[in-house]
């Protein structure tokens, strides 16, 4: 029986072109599953075949688990304690064993047997197909629409399947079965069945490798795309840079009479792309990145990473876009946040400002308005900078002498020492639960404090747009926060 196991595993490896190590596995699978019936509860069984003789023995065994652990599985597991007086040098994690009888293969336990192995055979031959299809090293799959499958689309390349989500498709792209279609690979999850492949149409990076294949010169090293950011299938923004002072970056991705960059389009069910310059200047970045409208002027915030953008009333609504695409795309493409307005606009926003600075100024320096005014004109906007700022910056203002200059930086440090020590006064008010809530620093706890929020229901009770205002965090954090906060609103109400 055992020569007829070996000649069975020689016969299914040759067949369906797997190592004789996997068919043996799952042998030793099957086995195992038989064996597994002839007792009661959840036991864990081992099935060794040797490879030569084909003889093969079976295990009981159970999992060493740390004594305060307790046993979850009384049929699978022992304590340490009790598994040391079995095995003196067995440590936890390790298995014991006790050999018991084998289960014979039979015509019934073949039977038994066989849905096993052949799983563990597709699997294995699944496996391969993928791995041969991944050491191509290839980004894009090219395959044609086999089905569809719980609004996915199931694509086929060969003999592997990769799966198109719904999410992940160009909206209003209408596929059907046998249609062409190419797509970025983005993942492979071997726990999803049938198709382990994830695709992507609708992701920045298909479309930076459908110019990287369309414009040589990206493969060259001459070019480079930095960026890109995507409306799929309505428009796109991508940031090229060249290496070679030779090569025109936007006009080698356009291509002779648009050939490359309408290539592009084409796959993409007609989405327009804007190329836009790339800058180590994030001010020239931006300007580039919302074009076609022409910026007046632009005002960078380092602090809060953005920026307010002035254009005049008849670029106003090109910068901004329909529905606001443009300066969306813009700042996906930049990293930046910005804010589009209008000279009017501007001009009140620096005047709120000003007035701010002034105020203040005038009440923690305790100067009067006309030297309030000397300093936000020479561009001071806060206490640190007049505390700080290199002393010979400050005596090459006209207006100040030298006692001036060293008296407004001495008030300035007494100053921020003050509101130091009240900020701290604050802190120590803050809640213990509120100190402890994941996702707040000491700098976010100062400025929550700062604000008179001082517990975890506090923090809980605030919106979205209030809690950005405080701690100057994005929308989307400011959410997760809050949520956060509140989570024992729910857990209180579900006991």
């Amino acid at each position: 029986m055992n020569r007829e196991l070996l000649m069975l595993v020689e016969a299914i490896s040759r067949e369906k072109n797997v190592e004789r190590d996997v068919v043996f596995g799952a042998v030793e699978a099957a086995l195992a599953q038989a064996t597994k019936k002839l007792y009661e509860g959840e036991v864990d069984i081992r099935v060794a075949i040797d490879r030569d003789s084909g003889d093969y023995e079976t295990f009981r065994r159970w999992l060493v688990v740390p004594d305060d652990a307790g046993l979850q599985n009384p049929d699978a597991e022992e304590m340490l304690m009790d598994a040391q007086e079995r095995v003196a040098d067995v440590e936890v994690g390790e298995y014991i064993e006790e050999q018991v009888e084998s289960l014979p293969i039979g015509r019934i336990g073949a039977m038994a047997a066989k849905q096993v192995i052949l799983q563990k055979i597709r699997d294995a031959e699944r496996e391969m197909l993928l791995n041969e299809f991944m050491a191509r090293g290839e980004k894009i799959f090219v395959g044609t629409v086999k089905r569809m499958d719980k609004g996915d689309i199931i694509c086929e390349s060969g003999r592997v399947e990769g799966r198109l989500r719904r999410s992940e498709m160009i909206p209003k792209e209408n596929l059907r079965n046998g249609d062409r279609v190419r797509a970025m690979i983005m993942d492979v999850d071997l726990t999803l069945r049938g198709a382990p492949i994830l695709l992507s149409r609708s992701a920045p990076e298909f479309m930076i490798e459908l110019f990287r294949q369309e414009v040589p010169e990206i493969e060259q090293g001459l070019l480079e795309i930095k960026s890109c950011a995507r409306d799929p299938g309505s428009r796109a923004k991508i940031a090229v840079l060249s290496h070679d002072k030779r090569v025109d970056p936007i006009g080698t991705c356009v291509g002779v009479r648009g050939t490359r960059v309408n290539a592009v389009t084409n796959e993409l069910a007609g989405e327009r792309v804007d190329i836009v310059l790339w800058s180590e200047d994030p001010a020239q970045f931006v300007i580039g990145a919302l074009a076609p409208a022409n910026v007046q002027s632009i005002v960078v915030d380092e602090e809060k990473h953005a920026m307010d953008v002035v254009v005049d009333e008849e670029n106003l609504a090109i910068a901004i876009g329909r529905g606001g695409q443009n300066v969306r795309l813009a700042s996906d493409l930049t990293g930046w946040k910005i804010n589009i307005m209008d000279a009017a606009e501007s001009a009140q926003k620096q005047a709120e400002e000003t007035t701010v600075t002034r105020a203040l100024f005038m009440e923690k320096l305790d100067v009067d308005e006309e030297i309030a005014d000397i300093l936000i004109e020479e561009g001071f906007t806060s206490l640190e900078e007049v505390a700080y700022v290199p002393l010979q910056e400050m005596l090459e203002i006209e207006a100040f002498d030298e006692d001036t200059v060293n008296e407004l930086r001495a008030r300035a440090k007494d100053a921020l020492l003050t509101l130091e020590i009240a900020r701290e006064e604050s802190v120590e008010d803050v809640s213990q639960d509120l100190r402890d809530l994941p996702g707040l620093n000491t700098e976010l706890i100062a400025k929550l404090a700062e604000a008179g929020v001082h517990s975890r229901d506090d923090l809980a009770d605030l919106a979205t747009d209030e809690l950005t205002e405080i701690t100057g965090q994005s929308a989307e954090e400011a959410t997760a926060l809050i949520m956060k906060a509140r989570e024992h609103w729910f857990a209180a109400g579900q006991a």
